[in-house]
């Protein structure tokens, strides 16, 4: 997402408020309105609706000169004076001096001291008095005050820095801001001086912006714009942060117009450039986190679409036919070659390579030497960025050239106190404000350039939420103060380096170890993804989003940790997509079976996977590895073959799966199996015993009828009982309810049909007789 604007600072050098403090500024609008030599105009500027961002309960007294207090001889000297009422009550009319000293501020050290508001003694002359009316609550009062050129006050000063304020009567104590008014010398050697703008989005928590941000921030009024506005026809020096021109190139043709018409700007524009690291990410963090470079982004094919790229193929001229042969156009084909990850990060021409911008104040010696290390691909000398307040000669309050080294590395070192003054006028929305630090920068320039034995270097700061003017008016009053000439990134560091101690170099022991947890959640996420086909489509926006969390922008952004927070909880789920659904019990009854399981894939992408079955016993044969592949954002059935073995009882398979790469996936889990395999054994047995014993019993039944019925057939044969004796006993039968022949016949033919069926021959009716 695009961080919120951040809240308005109060100039690091601007006029202290002795009763209540320097407050925010009030992010107001209004024009400074010249006065007549001495006396000001006497109509006072009407107090609008409350609208002050200034703290409740607190007022804020701001002296701003005119033309960054850059009065050459024979010019007059104009200023704003302001008061901002954050109070609930009203402000009294009260009048106000203008005081000038006629003699020069001394070194940058006590120009620092009078700008502070720290006690000096300052001999000052009142040269202009002025009358402010009331002050509403929440209102303000701008007044304008103007010294003659003629006037007796600017007679005669020589060329140098003078101590200016304006003061008035308040309820416990005069109330004094304080500015300076700068004389140039007529004849002055030029100092080159690089002025570095940087070219960013802002925090960010996701690897690349949006077609949506990038519309917003690329309008007319948008940051983006805003940025490139300020820039535009000046020699400032672009920082530019590879992941806006990268955001713009990924959409290809879905890209907004006014993205792309700003990254047209952008690469027309002939400023000279660096790229910051990806996100702007902190150098420093990463190191101290043990990597052995920065990182770098690995591939963006995740937010590529084919279809953004795909251009139709030149048509070939075909060959001349003869001219009863009917003629077609071949069918164009389209060619979606996607854009390399080192195209979609240029950020255009004469860009400087190797340049490292560390957050400020964390660079030390150690870390100026491991970025000195790493090699170029033109073989340029890397070089390091580094605040002058971080070096012995800078935080004395002396001037420290551009070009230096500590060590065997070489350091950029831009002049703190300028760019800490540039920064504030980049972020003050009206123009009598906004007088006050751009007087101070010019004042501080004024002193390093007559101190410098080499190029200067300064910066406007790494803020955000600028506009065009506010940003124009700071590189404009580098550019502009006395005695210098613009000078290009790489004309800046040919220079001649010079011996620079560091001191005073703090790092963040909690971004150190908040870097060192991103990366190893990036390792465990790299061997996660090896179960997709292209593991860049999670590595690559993987390393997208490290980059922009550790950005330099969210250091100070209370929001932070929760941001790191939000992204290490979003890693951990990404890893938990792809798992085991819970199993329950089961049996198995038969010798052979498919035991099924569940394999959830909450990725976009279908994955490779191998689940790995293991049995705790004997009793089962199972498979031990099947191949998956699990659809995307769905539930895919797997089935393992299983064998039981003889016997019975409770088999615990082990189940886990991993990727190609054998890389485990998920929690392994544990299914109980009860086998009663031998069940089946013993059915069949006993099945073919009763089969056997129903047959052995139908033979013997059919064995023992057939001798039956022999014996009665031996009886009545010839040579045995008389005819009479056998008639009476035939006779004696059918009177006591026995069978007829006709039945016995009936059950003979029944008795040779069974025999038959029992594998035994009937008995034939020759057999009878």
């Amino acid at each position: 997402m695009i961080s919120p604007r951040a809240p308005r600072r109060a100039p690091r050098h601007a006029p202290r408020l002795v009763t209540a403090g320097l407050a925010a500024v009030a992010l107001l609008a209004g024009l400074v309105l010249p006065a007549p030599a001495i006396a000001a105009d006497s109509t006072p500027t009407p107090s609008p609706t409350a609208t002050s961002a200034i703290p409740a309960g607190t007022t804020v007294f701001t002296l701003s000169p005119v033309a960054n207090g850059i009065v050459n001889p024979g010019d007059a000297l104009s200023a704003s004076i302001s008061i901002q009422n954050g109070t609930d009550a009203e402000m009294a009319p009260t009048t106000v001096t203008l005081s000038l000293g006629r003699t020069p501020i001394a070194d940058r050290e006590d120009l620092g001291d009078w700008l502070d508001g720290t006690p000096t003694d300052v001999a000052l002359e009142a040269v202009a008095t002025d009358e402010i009316a009331a002050v509403e609550p929440g209102g303000f009062q701008v007044r304008g005050i103007t010294i003659a050129a003629d006037d007796p006050a600017l007679a005669g000063l020589a060329p140098g820095v003078y101590p200016l304020a304006a003061s008035y009567p308040g309820t416990d104590g005069t109330v004094t801001s304080t500015s300076t008014m700068i004389v140039p010398p007529a004849e002055a050697t030029d100092v080159g001086i690089g002025v570095i703008v940087p070219i960013t989005a802002g925090a960010l928590s996701d690897g690349l912006l949006t077609a949506e941000q990038l519309a917003e921030l690329t309008a007319p009024d948008g940051d983006l714009t805003n940025q490139l506005d300020g820039v535009t026809g000046t020699a400032a020096i672009l920082a530019v942060d590879p992941a806006v021109p990268a955001s713009i190139r990924v959409l290809g043709t879905s890209a907004p117009e006014s993205a792309l018409e700003w990254l047209a700007r952008l690469e027309s524009i002939q400023n000279s450039r660096f790229a910051l690291q990806f996100g702007d990410a902190d150098v420093t963090a990463q190191l101290q986190a043990g990597l052995p470079r920065p990182l770098q982004p690995t591939s963006f094919t995740a937010y590529m679409s084919e279809s953004n790229f795909a251009t139709p193929t030149p048509t070939p001229t075909p060959t001349p036919a003869p001219s009863d042969a009917p003629t077609t156009a071949p069918t164009p084909q389209p060619d979606s070659a996607l854009p390399s990850t080192d195209e979609l990060l240029t950020v255009g021409p004469a860009t400087r390579q190797g340049v490292y911008w560390p957050a400020e104040g964390t660079a030390d010696a150690e870390i100026i030497s491991r970025l000195t290390d790493i090699a170029t691909t033109d073989g340029t000398a890397p070089a390091t960025l580094i605040p002058s307040s971080t070096t012995d000669a800078g935080s004395d309050g002396r001037t420290v050239s551009a070009h230096g080294r500590v060590g065997a590395g070489e350091v950029l070192v831009y002049d703190s106190d300028v760019s800490a003054a540039l920064d504030d006028a980049s972020q003050q929305e009206v123009s009598w404000l906004r007088g006050a630090p751009l007087t101070a920068a010019t004042a501080y320039l004024a002193f390093a350039a007559a101190e410098t034995n080499g190029p200067l270097l300064v910066t406007v700061g790494r803020g955000d939420g600028r506009s065009r003017v506010e940003l124009g008016a700071a590189i404009s009053a580098a550019f502009s103060a006395p005695d210098v000439t613009p000078r290009t990134i790489a004309t800046v560091a040919a220079g001649e380096a010079l011996d620079v101690e560091l001191t005073g170099v703090e790092s963040s022991p909690e971004r150190a170890a908040a870097a060192s947890a991103l990366v190893a959640d990036e390792g465990e996420l790299a061997r996660f993804a090896t179960i997709l086909d292209q593991p860049s489509l999670l590595t690559g926006p993987e390393r997208a989003d490290i980059l922009q969390v550790l950005g330099v922008a969210w250091i100070g952004d209370t929001t932070w940790p929760t941001v790191l927070a939000e992204h290490r909880a979003a890693t951990a789920g990404t890893l938990d997509s792809v798992a085991l659904l819970p199993t329950s019990p089961s049996d198995l009854y038969g010798s052979s079976a498919a035991l099924r399981f569940w394999v959830r894939n909450d990725l976009p992408y279908p994955v490779n996977l191998v689940l790995y079955t293991t049995r705790d016993n004997l009793r089962l044969d199972v498979q031990g590895e099947t191949p998956i592949v699990a659809t995307p954002q769905s539930n895919t059935r797997v089935e393992v073959p299983v064998q039981a073995r003889v016997g019975r009882g409770d088999v615990t398979l082990t189940l886990q799966l991993r990727s190609p790469a054998f890389v485990a996936i998920g929690d392994p889990q544990s299914v109980e199996v009860n086998v009663y395999a031998d069940w089946e054994a013993v059915g069949i047995a006993a099945l073919a015993a009763l089969v056997g014993i129903l047959l052995l019993f139908g033979i013997a039944r059919t064995v023992l009828r057939v001798r039956r019925r022999r014996k009665a057939t031996d009886a009545a044969a010839p040579g045995g009982a008389d005819g009479g004796t056998v008639a009476g006993a035939e006779a004696g039968v059918l009177g006591t309810g026995g069978k007829g022949r006709a039945e016995d016949e009936a059950d003979d033919d029944e008795d040779g049909a069974g025999v038959a069926e029992a594998g035994v021959p009937a008995a034939t009716d020759g057999d009878e007789r």
